[in-house]
């Protein structure tokens, strides 16, 4: 089955006559739609049935944005690193430069690569970390952090993926706060978060550091008076110039994802320990 690019790949299979039967204002907005895994491709009534035959098991199945492409996204990230001005990098991002390798804390634990591209850290790293990490190094600008927080949404970029980021990042860490209130707020300690003034009058506010410029805040609010509970996840105003949006929504998936798995595995704080994270 062939893979898609974009939505643009999908809007050609369509009518393009904007009838809105599918629930969409505009044909091109389905197809942002189905792209983004919120609807499928067989709500388009009008679709030819070979084309729907062809593609139905191969578009709408809620493909991350930061999946796409992620084996080679890396490689390339880890080549241009290679070129790289690693203490000039280090000075930039508020990393730590020494013996050719330059050194930062991802949630509070040391990750650090080298003039040839080479990552390390004490425990496992998967993608979602190391492809922000890269990124975070060779194109962050590097602005300190201050202190003004906004909504994925709110991001350059981010309000067409906002609707996949929660369901991707903020309904699975609900769920888990819902579950495993306080597991939830350990799990976030033991990451180096930091306890804040509740924020938006939450229950509870949360601040953890990815990236050493790259903030998240997790406020939940809990059940309350017929009440549902709530939670949301804002970043500082600079996380879209200090990292792609594509890093920034890999991190907030990836963290959710952690959060998730360490929940089903422990459920209990008093089993959790440092000797079984895995980032």
């Amino acid at each position: 089955m062939p893979s898609f690019k974009n939505a643009m790949e999908i809007f050609k299979l369509l009518d393009k006559s904007n009838c809105r039967a599918c629930g969409e204002k505009t044909c091109l907005a389905f197809a942002g739609a189905v792209y983004q895994g919120r609807k499928k491709i067989q709500g388009c009534p009008k679709l030819d049935q070979a084309a729907l035959v062809q593609f139905s098991d191969s578009i709408g199945n809620g493909r991350d944005f930061s999946e796409q492409n992620r084996d080679d996204d890396l490689e390339i990230l880890k080549n241009e690193i290679c070129n790289l001005d690693l203490a000039a990098a280090a000075e930039r991002v508020g990393a730590d430069f020494s013996g050719s390798r330059l050194t930062l804390k991802v949630l509070g634990k040391d990750f650090s690569v080298d003039s040839k591209g080479r990552f390390s850290a004490d425990i496992h790293i998967n993608s979602w970390v190391s492809i922000p990490f890269y990124d975070y190094i060779h194109y962050g600008k590097g602005l300190p952090v201050t202190g003004n927080w906004l909504s994925f949404r709110e991001l350059k970029d981010g309000q067409e993926r906002y609707p996949l980021f929660q369901k991707r990042c903020e309904a699975p860490l609900k769920q888990v706060a819902d579950t495993y209130t306080n597991l939830f707020d350990d799990l976030v300690h033991i990451f180096g978060g930091k306890q804040v003034e509740k924020q938006f009058q939450s229950d509870i506010s949360v601040v953890l550091h990815p990236l050493p410029r790259v903030p998240i805040m997790i406020c939940y609010w809990l059940p309350e008076d017929g009440l549902n509970s709530s939670l949301n996840v804002f970043f500082d105003d600079t996380a879209d110039k200090n990292l792609s949006i594509g890093s920034i929504f890999s991190l907030g998936s990836g963290l959710s994802q952690m959060f998730e798995k360490l929940a089903r595995r422990h459920g209990f704080p008093e089993v959790l320990s440092a000797s079984s994270l895995e980032i």
